[in-house]
Formats: structure tokens, C-alpha cells, sequence
């Protein structure tokens, strides 16, 4: 069985909207667990499993001191998620381009057909 790749494991944690929301939190500042925990209906074991998913996917980072945890965002991994979205953005605009250029030049070949009469 092949590892996943710290893409994929990104990907998968950011599915979990509880760990999107955490994301969310950690943009502007660090937190610790207890502050974390206060935003969910859950205990703080479950905030921390949830950090751990996303710490193990490489978009969240510990620093513990003593019994606290400042959990703090990991921006490599959200970076090269960002640009892996972004090169498919730009690939699928590309192809619309595309297909947009074909149209365009089809419907002006059978607008000259049928100016001409004449059947392609």
C-alpha cells in the first residue's frame, strides 16, 4: 500500500468542516487547545483529536510548554494546497478557452455556410 502524500493528507483533513473551522481560528493568531475548545459543542480530547489530524497533515503546528499547547498554522502545506488548486484553475480555464475558441469559430463556419447556401 502506497503512503499518502502530504497533499492528499491535507485534502482529507480539510473535508472535516470542525477542522476547516479550527483552520479558520488559527489564520490570525495562535490558540491553545482550551481556547479552541470553547468554540465547539465537544470535549477538549475530541478539539485535540481533531488537531491531531490536521498537525499529522502538516497544516497545524504544536508548541508545547508545560501542560499548554499554542497551536499555530503550518502555511507550507495550505501553500502547495493553494497552488495545486490554483494550477487547476488555470488548466481547466485553458481548456474553456479552448472549447469557447472552437465554438466560436464553428458557429462563424456555419454562419458563412449558410450565407453561401451551401451545406458543410
Amino acid at each position: 500500500m502506497v503512503a499518502p502524500d502530504r497533499l492528499s493528507m491535507a485534502f482529507a483533513a480539510l473535508a472535516d468542516p470542525t477542522r476547516r473551522d479550527i483552520v479558520t481560528r488559527l489564520r490570525t493568531k495562535s490558540l491553545t487547545v482550551g481556547d479552541l475548545s470553547e468554540h465547539y459543542p465537544m470535549s477538549r480530547p475530541a478539539v485535540s483529536q481533531h488537531l491531531n489530524v490536521l498537525e499529522k497533515a502538516g497544516l497545524v503546528v504544536r508548541d508545547r510548554r508545560g501542560q499548554w499547547s499554542d497551536c499555530s498554522l503550518a502555511t507550507a502545506t495550505l501553500d502547495e494546497a493553494a497552488a495545486w488548486i490554483e494550477q487547476q484553475r488555470a488548466d481547466w480555464t485553458e481548456r474553456f478557452d479552448l472549447l469557447d475558441e472552437h465554438l466560436r469559430n464553428r458557429r462563424t463556419r456555419e454562419a458563412d455556410y449558410q450565407e453561401r447556401g451551401d451545406h458543410p
